[in-house]
């Protein structure tokens, strides 16, 4: 959600900016901007809409300047416009700055600066806090102290750059709740709130802990907390490529990504699965293991995808474990004063690390007193950091807004963890090789179910002019059905629930007609007559079905009027292959309805405010 890219050194710096604001294009926003200094002045471009639209207004063969900010917004205060559009400028335009996050204090900052004097244009908070920090400029005649006064007063979240004509060689950034990092080149530095935006630079970075400020000029750079204290930051490597946040010959990263999933899950459990002894060996929880043995309870806090991906973990870590586990909306977690004992666990997912009810929720878990863990995709994440331990799912760069291969690599996360921990309690150790040897299996299935795409091509032109569906499962393929519903939803426009089937007589019934396709997970387990006994349910009203059923399975076809055929596996592994044609399905249909798939309207990639 928004991106932050700033740059200093001997290049010119339009193209650099303008190429960090398209390599984060993908986290969702509504206009962009950018500011730069040149001959003393500050010059600021900005424009509702694509950052195409805002390149079309950038003279790049003018502009020499070697210095600047840029920013694409997604609203929480003011109308997406040009004048709420970053960057904002202090009242004297000597100081402009770009801000992620929210001030939750600044309607009182804002009277208080109104009743000295200052004017506002725009409806933005962060304008209120340029316009406060060039307020203490006036006093104090130092840009970083300026800067750190004025967040010592902010209540909220923010990554911050800050560029002023008073000390036209720095780039002042600070970070609270609001991911940023700094790229050191050679002879130049780049700022950003995402890695992707510094990679063709550089993969040398520092990423900002909570509470830090930083002063960039070209001679290099200096950390300080904002209370003052020196810190002590630590240069890592980014660990993907260029190449990785490339389309690499796919229309779109969302297909790019579906298709990476037999290599991605391999990632997930490679060095980890242990093969002989039918166990898991993962470092990340090493420290907290005695922990983990103890537990009363687990809990899941997570949002969106990931709380889908936390629901199948429930069923697995239960079924070989015999823990019980407790999955919470992250967003709902913190606000109800959750009861949490010393020997509950928690794990945090979220594919960003950055999501800001899940660390909210995090720092709650903490706060009372449990051991957390995290389930997060990007190193260097603040939930990365702000655990007591957990484990990467390494999917590499998720770029499409509807999130695909982190989904399958969580659940190949949480399948490790729910092994692990049933061979601490009752599972036997061939029945943990048994497990071990059909996950090693899943990547080649997958592949199988790559080849289907256009059986569900045609599925999907007969259904993209549906204005409803409803996706049916149970057992562990319930999440997945909920999954198939979002995944739907967030790139179609097309209405879409997802149920368990049996609760479907307890009220969607009522909405199934001749119009209404309902696709139902139906594979081979203890309640496979269940699931086909509410396919006829379905039939008898005249919905149309489309399966998702195991090779071989003739019988499905007399109830349906689609079959999709997967691969046979073990039920604890389903949900890894049964979720591919659904993504497929969401993905043609709103091909076909030509919408933008990696970019849907008014979604974020990481939700980094509430």
């Amino acid at each position: 959600m928004c991106g932050i890219i700033g740059y200093i050194g001997e290049k010119r710096v339009s193209g650099i900016l303008m190429n960090g604001l398209k390599r984060m294009e993908y986290r969702g926003y509504d206009s962009a901007g950018l500011s730069i200094i040149e001959n003393d002045r500050i010059k600021t471009i900005k424009k509702k809409g694509k950052v195409s639209e805002l390149e079309n207004l950038v003279d790049h063969s003018a502009v020499s300047a070697t210095i600047g900010i840029a920013h694409t917004r997604w609203a929480t205060h003011g109308f997406p416009n040009d004048i709420n559009a970053h960057p904002h400028h202090d009242n004297s335009n000597s100081i402009s700055i770009v801000h992620n996050g929210i001030i939750e204090n600044y309607s009182s900052l804002k009277t208080k600066l109104k009743s000295d004097g200052y004017t506002f244009y725009s409806d933005t908070d962060t304008e209120v806090l340029a316009v406060f920090i060039g307020s203490i400029y006036e006093k104090v005649k130092d840009l970083e102290s300026a800067v750190r006064l004025a967040l010592r007063e902010v209540d909220g979240t923010f990554g911050l750059l800050v560029l002023s004509t008073h000390e036209p060689e720095k780039i002042i950034a600070a970070r609270r709740g609001s991911p940023l990092l700094l790229g050191v080149g050679n002879n130049e530095y780049l700022i950003a709130s995402d890695a992707a935006a510094v990679i063709q630079y550089t993969k040398q970075v520092i990423y900002f802990n909570d509470n830090e400020i930083c002063t960039i000029s070209k001679d290099g750079y200096h950390i300080k907390t904002i209370d003052n204290e020196e810190a002590a930051p630590i240069i890592e490597e980014i660990e993907f490529d260029l190449e990785h946040i490339e389309k690499g010959g796919f229309d779109h990263f969302m297909l790019k990504e579906i298709f990476e999933q037999p290599e991605t899950i391999f990632d997930a459990f490679r060095g980890r699965l242990l093969i002989d002894e039918g166990d898991v060996k993962l470092g990340g929880l090493r420290t907290i293991m005695e922990s983990l043995r103890d537990a009363n309870r687990i809990i899941i806090t997570a949002c969106g995808t990931s709380y889908h991906s936390g629901l199948v973990g429930e069923y697995m870590i239960e079924s070989l474990a015999g823990i019980p586990v407790e999955v919470e909306y992250a967003s709902e977690f913190r606000y109800r004063n959750p009861i949490i004992g010393k020997n509950d666990v928690v794990f945090s997912i979220s594919q960003s690390g950055e999501t800001a009810d899940t660390l909210a929720a995090v720092k709650e878990a903490k706060k009372k007193g449990a051991t957390v863990m995290g389930i997060v995709n990007v190193v260097g994440s603040s939930i990365a950091r702000e655990t007591h331990g957990g484990i990467y799912i390494h999917a590499g760069p998720e770029i499409g807004v509807a999130s695909t291969k982190a989904f399958t690599s969580q659940i190949t996360v949480l399948s490790l963890i729910a092994l692990m921990l049933g061979r601490m309690k009752k599972l036997s150790k061939y029945e943990g090789q048994l497990i071990a040897k059909e996950l090693i299996n899943i990547p080649e299935k997958i592949k199988q179910i790559l080849e289907l795409t256009d059986e569900i091509k045609i599925i999907a032109n007969k259904y993209s002019n549906a204005r409803n569906f409803l996706y049916l499962g149970r057992g562990y393929n319930f999440p997945v059905a909920l999954e198939g519903a979002l995944k739907l939803k967030e790139i179609s426009y097309i209405h879409a629930e997802g149920y368990p089937a049996a609760e479907m007589k307890h009220g969607p019934i009522a909405l199934i007609d001749e119009n209404m396709p309902v696709v139902v997970i139906a594979t081979k387990d203890e309640i496979y007559e269940k699931v086909f006994s509410n396919i006829e349910e379905v039939r008898a009203r005249k919905g149309k079905v489309i399966t998702i059923a195991n090779i071989g399975d003739e019988k499905i076809r007399d109830v349906s009027d689609h079959v999709i055929y997967i691969p046979e596996t073990i039920p604890l592994l389903t949900p890894l292959l049964t979720v591919v044609p659904l993504q497929l399905l969401s993905y043609y249909i709103a091909l076909n309805l030509n919408c933008d798939i990696d970019k849907p309207r008014n979604l974020a990639k990481s939700v980094t405010v509430e």
